[in-house]
């Protein structure tokens, strides 16, 4: 679909009680990429994946970058809003109940879920991210993140994401309020088995 501002897919859920999911593919992905990650993370649920808007040579993003891990505040300020509202937008279409909503994101979707809930957090209810890091470096509003949990998967040997970004943006959360759970693995940038599995328990320990 190409109407409500994005490119979407979306799937009407099948198992009761099950949370809508929101899916934001990295750099370079589809609306389709993460369909499956989706279902395997929260069988039965309704699945809401738009495809970034900005193009950098060719490889879809939400928002754009100056260069590896540079970029305009103000860009990234207006495409979370942007994004924003078209969560806002679907989620009155399909019925979707933001207190619920779960964005999954990966890399440069990661990164503007992980925006979302500092400056637009009422289009989310919880945040799954797959290597994320540090975009916007200041802590959310006092208790906008109330009630809200994260889970933060990221690799110790990612040549991408500096070291110390995770357990920085961990920090930012948790001053906003949210539950922040940590995972690590030894890998890379690419999302593991070993991460789908631990973001899988983190899922049933909410159920």
């Amino acid at each position: 679909m190409n109407d409500l501002g994005f490119r979407h897919v979306f799937e009407p859920g099948s198992r009761a009680g099950a949370p809508p999911l929101l899916l934001l593919h990295g750099t370079g992905g589809t609306e389709h990429d993460l369909l499956p990650l989706g279902r395997a993370l929260s069988p039965g649920s309704a699945l809401l994946s738009p495809l970034g808007k900005v193009s950098e040579h060719g490889a879809a993003r939400f928002f754009a970058r100056l260069a590896e891990g540079v970029f305009d505040p103000m860009e990234v300020a207006d495409r979370t809003h942007e994004l924003a509202d078209f969560v806002a937008a679907a989620s009155a279409r399909y019925g979707l109940d933001a207190t619920k909503l779960v964005a999954i994101g990966f890399s440069n979707g990661a990164n503007i879920a992980g925006v979302l809930l500092q400056i637009r957090p009422i289009v989310l209810g919880h945040a799954v991210l797959f290597r994320p890091m540090v975009i916007v470096d200041r802590a959310p509003a006092p208790e906008s993140l109330r009630g809200k949990r994260v889970f933060m998967a990221n690799g110790s040997g990612d040549p991408i994401v500096p070291a110390d970004h995770p357990r920085r943006l961990a920090a930012h959360l948790r001053a906003g309020g949210a539950e922040v759970s940590t995972h690590v693995t030894t890998g890379g940038h690419n999302i593991s088995r070993d991460d789908i599995v631990a973001a899988q328990r983190w899922f049933a320990a909410a159920s």
